[in-house]
C-alpha cells in the first residue's frame, strides 16, 4: 500500500450513486414486500453499510479505515431504483472507494432480491459524485510579494562543526510554494537572537521559522527570544505541531516551542532535528497561509 505516514487526519466524506434497472412489475412487488426475499432496500442498506466497512478486504490496496458514518439511500422510480451511498471518516486518506464499493453491494443485493421475478435488469451508471477533504480542500497559498526567513540557531553550526539539515528542510519547503526565503544562521545567544527577530519583522517580513532552541538544555534559548518580541501567542499552530510528532515519537512532548504574531508577522519555532522540522511543517503547511488574510483584516 502507499504510504500516508506523513499525512495529517482529516474529516472525509465522498458520495457515490448508481442505478439498478427492473421491470414496473418487479418494483411494484418490491415496494408492496411481495417478493420471495422480502424486504429488498433494508437487506441493501445494510449490505452497503457492511461492504463499506470492508473495503480493504475486497479493494487489495484500500487502507483498514475507521469509518464514523455510512448512510444509503433509495429512490425507487417506475423502473428504476436509484442508489445514493455517502460515506464519512476522520482519517489520512479519502473514503471514495468505500462509497463506490457501497453503492455496488447494494446494487448486486437488489439485483439478487429481484432476479426470481425478473430476468432482464440491468446496474449501472456507479459513479463518484463528490469527495471532500484531505490535501485538495486544503490549497492555501503565500500572499503576493510573501516574504519569509528562517533562522537557524545552534552554536555548532555556527561555529561550522555541524552540518545544518533542519534549516534546508523549511528552506526547501518554502521553496515549493515559490518563496525563497531569507536564510540566516545564529549561535544560541538570547540577545543575538532577539536583535535577528525584531530586524525582520521592521523589514515586513511575512513569516519567521526558527528552528532550534526549543528543548529543555541550558542553551535552548530561542523560545525565550522570540517570547521577547510577540506581540500575541497562537498556541493552536504549535498545539497542532505537537500532536503530529506526538503521534510519531513521545519526545515530542519535551518542546517548548511557541507560535506568535508581532504587529504583521508570524514567527514559529520548530524543533533543531531535520526530523522534527519536517514533522512540524507537515502539520502547519500550506494551512499557516490561512492565517495572512485574517492578519489583513479580511477574514476568513
Amino acid at each position: 500500500m502507499r504510504s500516508v505516514t506523513d499525512k495529517t487526519p482529516t474529516l472525509r466524506r465522498a458520495t457515490a450513486s448508481g442505478r439498478v434497472m427492473a421491470s414496473h412489475e418487479a418494483l411494484r412487488r418490491m415496494q408492496d414486500n411481495d417478493l420471495p426475499k422480502k424486504d429488498v432496500l433494508a437487506v441493501a442498506r445494510v449490505a452497503a453499510v457492511t461492504a463499506a466497512k470492508n473495503t480493504p478486504d475486497i479493494i487489495p490496496y484500500c487502507h483498514p479505515l475507521p469509518l464514523d458514518s455510512v448512510i444509503a439511500d433509495f429512490n425507487v422510480l417506475d423502473d428504476v431504483v436509484e442508489i445514493e451511498v455517502t460515506v464519512e471518516a476522520v482519517c489520512k486518506t479519502g473514503v471514495e472507494m468505500e462509497a463506490i464499493t457501497a453503492v455496488t453491494a447494494a446494487a448486486l443485493t437488489i439485483y439478487d432480491m429481484l432476479k426470481p421475478v425478473d430476468k432482464n435488469m440491468e446496474i449501472g451508471s456507479i459513479k463518484l459524485e463528490s469527495k471532500h477533504g484531505g490535501k485538495s480542500e486544503f490549497t492555501d497559498r503565500p500572499p503576493g510579494n510573501f516574504k519569509a526567513a528562517v533562522i537557524v540557531t545552534s552554536d555548532g553550526t555556527h561555529a561550522g562543526k555541524r552540518e545544518d539539515r533542519s534549516g534546508v528542510v523549511i528552506r526547501e519547503r518554502l521553496q515549493l510554494y515559490g518563496v525563497e526565503p531569507r536564510y540566516d544562521i545564529l549561535p544560541d545567544e538570547e540577545a543575538a537572537i532577539t536583535e535577528l527577530l525584531r530586524k525582520l519583522i521592521d523589514d515586513g517580513v511575512d513569516l519567521i521559522l526558527t528552528t532550534g532552541g526549543t528543548g529543555l538544555g541550558p542553551r535552548d534559548v530561542t523560545v525565550d527570544a522570540t517570547r521577547r518580541v510577540i506581540d500575541r501567542e497562537v498556541p493552536g499552530i504549535v498545539e497542532a505541531a505537537r500532536a503530529y510528532g506526538q503521534n510519531r515519537t513521545p519526545y515530542a512532548m519535551f518542546s517548548r516551542s511557541i507560535a506568535g504574531i508581532a504587529g504583521k508577522t508570524i514567527i514559529v519555532n520548530l524543533p533543531g532535528s531535520s526530523k522534527g522540522a519536517e514533522e512540524t511543517l507537515n502539520a502547519i503547511f500550506p494551512a499557516i497561509f490561512h492565517a495572512y488574510p485574517m492578519i489583513r483584516g479580511g477574514g476568513h
